[in-house]
């Protein structure tokens, strides 16, 4: 990419692509395309294509859309996937007509199947069925997925795939009925802890695994690539996209563990098991990424108290 040309975050104001933001200021990229949703309605298709016709942007790092943790994703099935397929559908034709450079799409890791061998290459995409949980989700990003691949098969557009495992950072979503389990672990305690309660409730049983990646580490993993992948790059191996993670997992129950000692909180946990666990076990294969040169440098425990320390200074006080 060069500081010259446009570029554009969609979903600048999300954690995600808040975190792009950053990233690319902090390395002299100025000229960005920043609009709010009350800007420009990414659902409207025409609204979109006037946007590509005005500005012509260069790159696009397309981190917007509906997200949620389990319990939304449950809920909200029908919002989930109009809403994301609309908003890349229309951002993803726009590009193409707009003879952009290069589209980097960000996906997530909820895209393959529920009993996936573990950690999971990038080759197990639509092997096996989805958790049902978030089933409508993972279709629409999975149709991301392979619009991106189809333009660039039909078209030769450059436009590449990333997926991330569950993020956690600055910015993100802390309301407990739609948040991630990591950002609404971090609030119950630390709600406990000032309240005095005698226990903290964590939906299911604890059991399943996760890999958690700091968000920054993402925002460094999708400049990375944008500047050293190429679609051509990407689709000579046979693959529609490259994994991001940490290579590194913990058990939902050590997860609650490492946030109860980082807010200090003393009382107990008990765990619902009312509530779903969702897949039982999501390990990203990194190989491919490592070898290309780039590797996570946030660990989980480091990464908690930050995002921590942000919470306490942005949403508290």
């Amino acid at each position: 990419m060069r500081k010259n040309e446009k570029i554009s975050v969609a979903g600048h104001s999300g954690m995600v692509g808040s975190a792009i933001v950053r990233r690319l200021n902090n390395s002299g990229f100025n000229n960005l395309i920043l609009y709010s949703h009350e800007e420009l309605d990414l659902i409207n298709q025409q609204d979109v294509t006037d946007f590509f016709n005005k500005e012509k942007p260069a790159y696009i790092f397309f981190a917007a859309g509906r997200v949620g943790g389990i319990n939304a994703n449950d809920n909200l099935r029908g919002q989930f996937i109009y809403e994301n397929l609309m908003i890349q559908n229309n951002i993803i034709h726009a590009a193409h007509e707009a003879n952009v450079k290069k589209l980097l799409f960000l996906g997530s890791a909820c895209i393959y199947p529920r009993n996936a061998n573990q950690p999971i290459i990038e080759e197990y995409l639509l092997t096996d069925a989805l958790e049902p949980t978030n089933e409508p989700y993972a279709i629409a990003k999975i149709a991301g997925i392979k619009l991106c691949e189809s333009y660039f098969r039909q078209y030769g557009d450059n436009f590449i795939s990333v997926m991330p495992n569950n993020l956690y950072g600055p910015n993100d979503n802390f309301n407990l009925e739609t948040a991630h389990v990591l950002p609404a672990l971090l609030r119950k305690f630390h709600e406990a802890k000032i309240q005095n309660t005698d226990f903290v409730e964590v939906w299911g049983s604890g059991s399943p695994k996760r890999e958690f990646l700091h968000v920054d580490d993402l925002a460094d993993a999708c400049v990375y690539l944008m500047d050293n992948l190429d679609a051509k790059q990407l689709y000579r191996q046979n693959i529609s996209h490259i994994n991001i993670g940490t290579g590194e997992e913990v058990t939902i129950k050590e997860l609650a563990l490492m946030i109860k000692n980082i807010v200090g909180y003393q009382g107990d946990l008990k765990f619902n098991s009312g509530y779903p666990d969702g897949m039982p076990r999501k390990l990203l294969d990194v190989k491919r990424l490592s070898a290309m040169g780039w590797k996570s440098t946030i660990n989980l425990d480091k990464g908690i108290s930050s995002v921590y320390d942000w919470y306490l200074t942005s949403m508290v006080n």
